[in-house]
Formats: C-alpha cells, structure tokens, sequence
C-alpha cells in the first residue's frame, strides 16, 4: 500500500463511483472537495484528508483512514475510509425523501397514456 493516492482513484477503489472515468467527470465538474477547494482528479490524498461529495441535494463527507492499492470489496471499505457526514445534512435528505409524494414503483417505466390521463385530470381538479 502507498501512503498517497489519487483522489479519483481513491473514489473507485473506495466504492464511492461505479468506474473511475466516473469519479474523473465528478472531480473535473466540482463535485469533489478537499479542504472546501474543488480538486482536480490528479489530486492526491492520504490519510487523515476530509473529502467532500456532492450527491445532491447535500455533500457526503468522508474521511481518509487508509490508501488501497486495488479496488476493494464492499466488506473491506470501512477500513479505508469513515462517512462523518453531519446529522444535519442527513435529516436534510430524509425530509426530501418526505417530500416526494408521487412515486412510481422502481422498474416501471414510463406512464401509459392512461396513466398520463388520470395524472392529468388529478392535477387538473
């Protein structure tokens, strides 16, 4: 193991991103922060280092306890790295989760012209 990594190839091997182009892209738009600072993918970070990702509509915070060599199994990720995200970023996630009062089942697909009729006339009354 080395003692610093690149922050993009961190996020992968963490399991924070499905692939790391993935983790590139969210490095290269801002939504990865070190210290408040957006970073570049090329960023290297090692143990100790606060890393801020942005899933909206709040950013999860992350610390560093430990640079992988390789991609991880998702057993072995808490070893690595520790979610201290505050409660109050949560409690601002659940209440978005409240929020959201017209659900379709996971899967479904788009609404049936039917489907699209009695949204219609529900809005519409």
């Amino acid at each position: 193991m080395a003692d610093t990594v690149r922050i993009d190839k961190w996020l992968w091997t963490v399991r924070l991103f499905k692939t790391r182009s993935l983790a590139t892209e969210a490095c290269n738009k801002g939504h990865i922060l070190i210290g408040d600072m957006p970073v570049k993918p090329s960023r290297m970070v090692k143990p100790g280092d606060m890393v801020k990702v942005k899933r909206p509509p709040i950013y999860r915070h992350y610390k560093v306890t430990g640079v992988p060599g390789n991609r991880l199994g998702a057993k072995e990720v808490p070893n690595f790295m520790e979610e201290v995200t505050p409660q109050s970023e949560l409690d601002l996630l659940d209440m978005q989760k409240d929020m959201q009062w017209i659900t379709r089942e996971r899967g479904t697909g788009r609404p049936t012209k039917k489907d699209r009729r009695q949204l219609d006339d529900f809005f519409d009354n």
